[in-house]
């Protein structure tokens, strides 16, 4: 690329000067640009300029300047026009305008270039430390879950519940989902409701017959996908306070749905006690964690929405999808 630049260059500079005729001298002419703007492009620029050490950077390249005119005059003139335009000196601003050009595109290419593969290192770190983010909130859902859960499961066990190998088979059904369907960053839409599905059932152990749950979806086949682990994180919080908060007549309603456009609709409306503390429903570590998720997975793609009164606390959430 810089070779293909090179050769335009000198063929517009030879264009200028000679009539489309190329000759030895201005090779010469050429090369001793070409040279200042290399020492410039690959010593001065990182030596000086790229460390912030601007003038030091202007002295050099004024030296270099000077060096170049003094090579086309004292030398390079000399040589191919010893009685002519060798012969006297024309002023540094003649001498300016034929090599400030040449120099100024070939050094000004190579700072754009450096620029542009700055951008994208930067780019490219900017996203190492979003993908490392988003792996340390996904890895934080997991021991938050199984603690709440095994607390259930351990108080099942201490009663001798029946219950428990139905907790202990719905228990691994989640866990297996998010163990091995949850690597990427994106899963098929689908899975993610089965999931949403599973855990709902496995919520509900908390609420047995104190309360009821509603869970509808029209999401039969999607070509959709959607960050995992998201809803869930909504679900829980809802099931932990109904069921914290009121012995019987808990109520939670689940909704789910998307449109043609890939709008995903989610709804979670429960009921709970004054005596929880409502500050705290959208404190907890869970919701924390989804909403750091959105902002980095859907940003400027989605809205959230959490509203509690006196007796009932919703989340709407809507995000665009991704196919």
């Amino acid at each position: 690329m810089q070779l293909g630049l090179l050769v335009l260059v000198f063929v517009f500079y030879t264009f200028e000067r000679h009539d489309h005729q190329v000759k030895e001298s201005e090779i010469a002419f050429f090369l001793n640009y070409v040279i200042a703007a290399y020492f410039i492009s690959y010593y001065l620029l990182p030596k000086f300029f790229y460390r912030k050490k601007a003038i030091l950077f202007s002295l050099s390249v004024v030296a270099v300047l000077a060096l170049v005119i003094y090579i086309e005059e004292g030398v390079i003139e000399k040589i191919y026009f010893p009685y002519t335009r060798g012969s006297h000196f024309p002023g540094i601003l003649f001498n300016l305008t034929n090599c400030l050009p040449v120099i100024t595109i070939l050094t000004g290419f190579k700072f754009g270039w450096d620029a542009l593969i700055k951008q994208r290192e930067l780019e490219s770190l900017q996203n190492t430390v979003q993908e490392s983010e988003l792996m340390y909130l996904k890895s934080q859902i997991n021991p938050h879950f199984l603690f709440n859960n095994l607390n259930n499961l351990y108080a099942y066990a201490l009663e001798n519940s029946p219950k428990t190998p139905e907790i202990i088979l719905e228990l691994s059904a989640v866990l297996r989902y998010i163990l091995y369907e949850c690597r990427e960053d994106y899963v098929p839409l689908v899975k993610e409701t089965n999931h949403l599905d599973d855990f709902i059932k496995l919520s509900k152990l908390q609420i047995e017959d104190r309360g009821e749950v509603t869970f509808t979806s029209d999401i039969k086949s999607s070509g959709f996908k959607i960050a995992p682990l998201i809803l869930p994180v909504f679900v829980e919080n809802a099931f932990k306070h109904s069921s914290s908060s009121l012995s019987e007549n808990a109520s939670i309603d689940i909704s789910l749905s998307v449109s043609e456009e890939g709008i995903l609709k989610f709804s979670c409306i429960n009921s709970f006690s004054e005596l929880s503390n409502t500050d705290s429903l959208s404190k907890g570590i869970g919701l924390e964690n989804v909403k750091r998720r959105l902002d980095l997975l859907y940003p400027g793609l989605y809205k959230l929405d959490v509203d509690a009164t006196e007796d009932t606390y919703a989340v709407t959430l809507e995000i665009k999808l991704k196919e």
